[in-house]
């Protein structure tokens, strides 16, 4: 598994595995300039990209984690946790944060798995499904 930086002839591949998962491509500009701005990371199996992350340094003046996306094929491999690990490492303030659905298990389980805590919650971003958020100390 190689994890790097995104880079321009990677937008492609990426809008797909977003649109892939999300049945829309509206996030393509948002993905278009994390790439520009060196804020998106991507990990490759062979020749194709199994998932990417975008963070930003815009929470509080911490770094968050505001988009994991895996591809299908590649789910339950330990790639995801590949990416928050590497996250962690070259995470450029001290606390790291990430939210996701209290609906979604499995996102609840890999930040678990990679010592994230909860930290708190928001309500009212999806109707009934509140966005739990979780922290990780970095160093």
């Amino acid at each position: 598994m190689k994890i790097h930086n995104a880079k321009k002839h990677d937008l492609y591949k990426i809008i797909e595995l977003d649109k892939k998962m999300i049945g829309s491509d509206h996030r393509k500009e948002e993905i278009n300039q994390a790439i520009n701005e060196e804020r998106c990371l991507i990990l490759y199996q062979e020749d194709e990209i199994a998932a990417f992350l975008i963070y930003h340094t815009h929470f509080f003046d911490s770094c968050f984690i505001s988009l994991i996306m895996v591809d299908p094929d590649h789910q339950r491999k330990g790639i995801g946790s590949s990416l928050l690990t590497h996250m962690t490492k070259i995470s450029p303030t001290n606390k790291l944060f990430s939210s996701t659905n209290e609906s979604n298990e499995s996102m609840k389980q890999a930040f678990i798995k990679n010592h994230f805590k909860k930290s708190g919650f928001v309500d009212n971003l999806d109707e009934g499904d509140p966005e739990i958020i979780y922290f990780k100390n970095c160093y």
